[in-house]
């Protein structure tokens, strides 16, 4: 949050409607943070952490060892920044490495090698795919975080892993399979948690 009470120690805090903003840099354009900026990255924190919190308890696991951050994003993304921020799992700063256009290099191989593309098509069988926006519990994942990396890590509280495959990956309780080989329990349908 933007302190307005701050507004007069210096010329960066500048009114922006009902609350303030900081300016960036005072030139042509003019670059402002607001708090919707703020909040904006409030709320991409805390549904990269509930996403995250749900993979983990789907492979019933605590922590990853490596990640690699795919696309334009994930290149452009600093790992200790990312890791201070909470947008990703605890783990060792150089285990975070960008991979860069993950899709388009598969769909390279994929068209020049028919082993990799065999390999490929055995491996896109068995993907499970994770509805986060009918997972009954992401919403109680996203309440309460603020944002501040000090005082929250990735939301821990409600989640707990649920019933386990026989291949050791966990998978809720329940439910029919989507198209697409998403997951959706009963409760999720019917709009309860």
């Amino acid at each position: 949050m933007i302190d307005g009470a701050l507004a007069g120690r210096t010329p960066r805090l500048v009114p922006d409607g009902r609350t303030f903003a900081y300016v960036l840099a005072d030139g042509d354009p003019r670059i402002v943070v607001t708090q919707a900026d703020v909040r904006a990255i409030q709320l991409a924190k805390a549904a990269l952490a509930a996403g995250c919190r749900l993979l983990l308890d789907r492979w019933g696991t605590e922590g990853v060892d490596r990640i690699r951050l795919a696309g334009a994003f994930g290149t452009h993304l600093d790992p200790l920044h990312a890791l201070v921020l909470g947008l990703v799992p605890d783990c060792e700063v150089e285990r975070v490495t960008p991979a860069g256009n993950a899709a388009g290099t598969g769909a390279r191989i994929a068209l020049l090698n028919r082993g990799a593309r065999a390999e490929i098509e055995r491996v896109v069988r068995t993907v499970e795919k994770v509805e986060t926006a009918v997972e009954p519990r992401v919403p109680g994942a996203l309440r309460g975080v603020d944002g501040d990396p000090a005082r929250h890590g990735p939301p821990t509280s409600g989640w707990a892993p649920r019933s386990t495959c026989p291949s050791g990956r966990s998978r809720p309780r329940g439910g029919r399979r989507r198209r697409g080989g998403g997951a959706v329990s009963d409760e999720s349908e019917r709009g309860g948690a």
